[in-house]
């Protein structure tokens, strides 16, 4: 059954298919959550095209690391973390974004993904909608815990949640 996954950063060729998953996984995720004006506007693929170009070439984005999964030549997933927005921060990463295809949940492309844009021993920190049970679960899992702080971004509320990494233990 298992079709093999492969996880590697993403390549500026591969910014159509990421545009397309991302939109996909908004539809797939929010829908209900935000407005289907934003969900299903036409021109919605062509500005994740140009965020997802900007990403992998612009500068700005330097700090960043970009990740796909895909099962036989096709994206089903796509990540990318940086530097946390928040120059005061306590997290050495912020992961911006982790999108599976619904199609493709509980098969690793998830885990996968998130271990290839945030080491795990790095500290972190997310938003995830809230709402959204399956993805905070997920996160939980990877040992994130909400912190209380809530933000509403295009109309969805969200949380944060935190990875805090606790130093080795010393071997005796």
């Amino acid at each position: 059954m298992g079709l093999s996954l492969t996880v590697r950063s993403a390549r500026v060729d591969d910014v159509a298919q990421m545009a397309c998953v991302h939109v996909r996984c908004w539809q797939e995720t929010y829908r209900g959550l935000m407005s289907d004006a934003v969900l299903d506007d036409p021109g919605l693929p062509a500005t994740r095209e140009q965020f997802w170009a900007a990403a992998l070439t612009d500068e700005r984005y330097r700090g960043s690391r970009a990740a796909v999964a895909e099962r036989e030549g096709k994206l089903v997933g796509i990540a990318m973390s940086g530097p946390p927005l928040d120059a005061a921060a306590a997290w050495a990463r912020q992961l911006y974004v982790l999108y599976v295809q619904a199609a493709d949940h509980g098969r690793g492309a998830g885990r996968a993904l998130l271990q290839a844009v945030i080491d795990p021993a790095e500290s972190a920190t997310l938003w995830v909608a809230d709402p959204n049970p399956r993805a905070q679960a997920f996160y939980r899992k990877h040992g994130f815990v909400a912190d209380g702080t809530a933000q509403v971004e295009v109309g969805v509320r969200e949380i944060r949640m935190v990875r805090d990494v606790q130093a080795p233990s010393p071997v005796w």
